[in-house]
């Protein structure tokens, strides 16, 4: 990397001092030789704690400048072995010196990179700081900016540091603050000397774990274990002076024979101090070399067998998870299981008490809309039942009777019984009341909250196996039923086939960046419901799902399934009372979300009535509305929108909370401010520059910034732990962990990404080449094409292409939601030709835009268009994708 020589200057005073806020200076030097009296006096003079030198041009043999150095301070000075750069980090914090000479950046970034990945984002302050010799407000700054902000890093606004006026000389912190800069001009250096202060919030040492373990006392006689105790106790008098043991957890691959060997070791230590005999080292050092190759042998194993023998993805997640982080201790808290039964219960009631009795004839049309109403249920044969058990999740639930994975192997013998429970459900339109009870686990909603708290909780709704099973030959029939009839909201994208949180948040940023091609801002809004499935009317519901055409036994059904349910709260080895339930439809079911969205579907007019467009996933709302940027009218329209939603939320008997409500502008030039709030009621929202929306950080300049600098702190975190236990795992276990915690977060809603500018996405690649080199156990210097086509890896520009061509594709084929139809038509022409079976798509033009180069109507059809026929002519969407994937490679 190109780096000079770091020199960190500590005051010793600061290793005793309980203080979190003491004074840096950093100053390019251009040579610290015969300088070093005037820069050891200016510290003191400044009162510094720390001051980060570049470009002090001391050589190894000079022991006279280090010396004066160290006057008041103390001094430490790591070069390189080509003389060119080093850390140092003193034991509070991290603090790394930067020199890049001027020029071409090079390898820099890539090697900073490699760098900063080797500190842990755990939490610890981290100061960089230097002289980078990089113009920050040139273009070619854009991937500097982009990899310091993936590393959650700020930097200090200063006044220029040079005395060309240029800002050459930057200071960035991560977990700590850095305020009051301040730039002097020292006429013995052309680079200006900076200090600031610098803030530490001291961190609390994590708890220990506790252990629990069990040993089999049953054969033990309690007469030979007393007159052991006796035996064993010291005298009362040294109690005490004995202090609290904190328990360790032990290591899972220390056997006894590793046990045996490890207190041999420690004998042979004791000894050799004891004596210092030569021989005495020698045989402590050959038992530990001996043992240390055990150990690593031990770990490959175990760590090798645990990672292979992990079933599916979600459980290597957990595998790997309880392997680097055992799981907490549960929190200390004195709330009971009762307790929070008791507050889950109120906390619905007291929303539900707000609303008035629901008048069906004014919310619900009385006429049905289905062409062929839906009298009654299918009843399944065996087979089909089998192929349903076989094909769930087996989620095991306190409740059921046996494990969900072992009921599934014995399931050939239980199919009668269980094709005879579900058909009589079916044709008697009753629910079994022995599946109408849930399990309810309290979660602490961030780690970091009060556990004893209670508003600090959330409840998780466990349910019997086979009663999710019943209510997915339901979800099936009716889910049919609804297509059939399009009776479904087409804007509603949870939970249906072909639809998913990348297709619907594809559609409205498709929506935002066309109006900004079109000169024109827009607003997003995006709806909060307080505990939305709670509070669930039965009976509108019920006379939604009538209005719908769900009559006779399905109507019954759906009845009997909504009353008379109740839930139980297992807490602290106790399980409360039941509470019963008189609103809602059950958390953690199969057909939850889909009432929910029949629930709501009449909202939609609501919405469009103010001439604003939306689209929903469950019970995630989220309007948006295009306006010319002069438009004085947008407030009012935002605030009588959210007026009317907020009424009909509560005719519906659902509370809107406008607290946690998110609003965004998107200007339509950068340069452009709207300073507008909204105001309803007693509350006032205020326009937010980034929030979360289905797990994708949208920023108001659409460039996805935020996201990606995210997704690169989390993908680098797991990079990091998988790098720990990388020495014991094989390159086939390394690359299902990479795969299964790395790969899927750069791959999840990457379509958004598409006409992204190469610099944005860069973060990106970079993680994915380190992702790479870690699989084979590489240097960070190798270069990673071969190890991509060894993998089968596309880098991250052509997986962004794979996936929103894979859309096209499907919207091609017709099996893609019917928004995406309108972004990608399909090309006919007017009269007979060649190109009428090519399976092209219509390229919109870009008169009268600004530009649609970033759009995704845009984007797609170009690249789909310059695929060749036989790809897009592809009979299947498996044929699709190996022959695309091979294009791209």
């Amino acid at each position: 990397m190109h780096m000079s020589t770091l020199c960190t200057l500590v005051q010793d005073s600061l290793a005793s001092s309980c203080e979190d806020s003491f004074t840096v200076g950093l100053w390019n030097r251009q040579s610290a030789v015969n300088k070093a009296d005037f820069i050891s006096a200016f510290s003191t003079h400044s009162t510094l704690s720390i001051l980060g030198l570049t470009e002090t041009w001391i050589r190894p043999e000079d022991s006279a400048t280090p010396a004066a150095l160290s006057n008041n301070f103390s001094f430490s000075h790591t070069p390189r072995h080509t003389g060119r750069g080093g850390v140092t980090a003193p034991i509070k914090f991290h603090v790394v010196v930067i020199y890049c000479p001027p020029g071409q950046l090079g390898t820099f970034l890539d090697e900073l990179d490699g760098l900063l990945s080797s500190f842990q984002e755990d939490g610890n302050p981290l100061l960089l700081f230097g002289d980078f010799n990089i113009h920050v407000d040139k273009p070619y700054a854009a991937d500097f900016h982009s990899l310091l902000a993936s590393f959650d890093f700020k930097r200090l606004v200063t006044t220029s540091t040079h005395k060309s006026g240029n800002h050459l000389d930057l200071i960035y912190t991560r977990n700590c603050i850095a305020d009051n800069s301040l730039v002097k001009p020292l006429h013995i250096s052309d680079h200006f000397f900076i200090t600031c202060n610098l803030h530490i919030t001291a961190s609390t040492p994590p708890t220990p774990l506790l252990v629990t373990f069990r040993r089999n006392l049953h054969s033990l006689s309690p007469s030979h274990l007393s007159s052991v105790a006796s035996s064993s106790l010291p005298s009362t008098t040294l109690f005490s002076s004995l202090e609290a043991a904190r328990a360790t957890p032990p290591n899972p691959w220390l056997s006894d024979v590793l046990r045996e060997h490890r207190s041999k070791l420690r004998a042979a230590e004791r000894k050799w101090r004891k004596s210092k005999d030569p021989s005495d080292l020698s045989m402590y050092q050959s038992l530990l070399s001996s043992f240390s190759a055990q150990v690593h042998a031990a770990k490959s194993s175990y760590f090798h067998i645990k990672i292979n023998n992990a079933p599916d993805t979600r459980n290597l997640f957990k595998t790997f998870n309880s392997l680097l982080c055992p799981p907490p201790p549960p929190p200390t808290t004195s709330i009971t299981a009762d307790e929070f039964a008791t507050f889950f219960t109120n906390k619905t009631t007291t929303i539900s008490s707000q609303f008035l009795a629901p008048h069906i004839q004014e919310l619900i049309p009385t006429t049905s809309t289905a062409n062929t109403p839906l009298f009654s249920f299918c009843p399944l044969s065996e087979a089909e039942v089998s192929k349903l058990l076989l094909s769930s999740h087996p989620t095991t639930c306190p409740l059921d009777p046996i494990p969900s994975h072992l009921l599934q192997a014995i399931s050939p013998t239980l199919l009668p019984a269980l094709t005879h429970i579900i058909n009589t459900s079916l044709l008697t339109g009753t629910f079994p009341t022995a599946f109408k009870q849930a399990q309810v686990t309290p979660l602490l909603k961030k780690p970091t909250l009060n556990t004893s708290l209670i508003d600090n909780y959330r409840p998780i709704s466990l349910l019997p196996f086979i009663a999710k099973t019943l209510e997915r030959v339901v979800f099936n029939q009716v889910s049919l039923f609804l297509a059939q009839n399009s009776s479904l909201d087409a804007n509603q994208s949870g939970f249906r086939s072909g639809h998913s949180t990348e297709t619907a948040l594809l559609s409205v940023t498709e929506a935002l960046r066309i109006a900004k091609a079109d000169s024109r801002s827009s607003v997003l809004i995006l709806l909060d419901l307080s505990a939305a499935f709670d509070t669930v009317n039965h009976q509108i519901l019920l006379s939604t799902l009538s209005s719908l055409g769900i009559t006779g036994i399905p109507l019954r059904w759906f009845e009997s399934y909504l009353t008379g349910r109740s839930f139980r709260v297992a807490w602290g080895g106790e399980v409360s009372k039941a509470h019963h339930l008189v609103t809602g439809v059950p958390q953690g079911s199969v057909l939850g979300p889909l009432l929910f969205s029949i629930y709501t579907t009449s909202l939609g007019p609501i919405i469009q009535a103010h001439g604003f467009s939306y689209h929903c996933y469950a019970d995630d709302k989220q309007l948006y509305l295009s306006f010319q940027p002069d438009d004085p009218t947008v407030a009012a329209r935002i605030s009588g929108c959210l007026a009317d939603i907020s009424e009909w939320m509560k005719e519906h008997h659902l509370q809107l909370n406008l607290a946690k409500t998110e609003l965004l502008i998107f200007p339509a030039t950068p340069t452009l401010q709207h300073d507008f709030t909204i105001n309803l009621g007693t509350l006032t929202i205020t326009p937010s520059s980034s929030a979360r929306n289905l797990g994708v950080i949208f920023d108001d300049q659409l460039t996805f910034k935020d996201h990606i600098a995210k997704t690169a702190r989390s993908c680098r975190f797991a990079l990091h732990n998988i790098r720990k236990i990388r020495p014991f795992l094989t390159e086939q276990a390394t690359q299902l962990l990479v795969q299964a915690l790395v790969i899927s977060r750069l791959d999840y809603c990457n379509a958004l990404l598409a006409g992204l500018p190469s610099c944005t996405i860069k973060p990106l690649q970079m993680i994915q080449n380190a992702a790479a080199r870690l699989v084979f156990n590489e240097p960070k210097r190798v270069h990673v094409t071969p190890l991509f086509i060894t993998l089968h890896w596309l880098p991250i520009a052509a997986r962004i292409k794979f996936k929103t061509l894979m859309l096209a594709y499907r919207t091609a084929t017709g099996s893609a939601p019917a928004y995406l139809h309108s972004l990608l038509p399909i090309y006919t022409p007017s009269r007979t030709l060649r190109s009428a079976s090519e399976r092209r798509l219509i390229v919109p033009s870009q008169r009268g835009t600004k530009s649609l180069s970033r759009t995704f109507s845009y984007t797609v059809p170009g690249w789909w268009n310059d695929l060749p026929t036989a790809i897009r002519n592809a009979n299947s969407l498996t044929t699709f994708k190996r022959l695309l994937k091979t294009h791209l490679f």
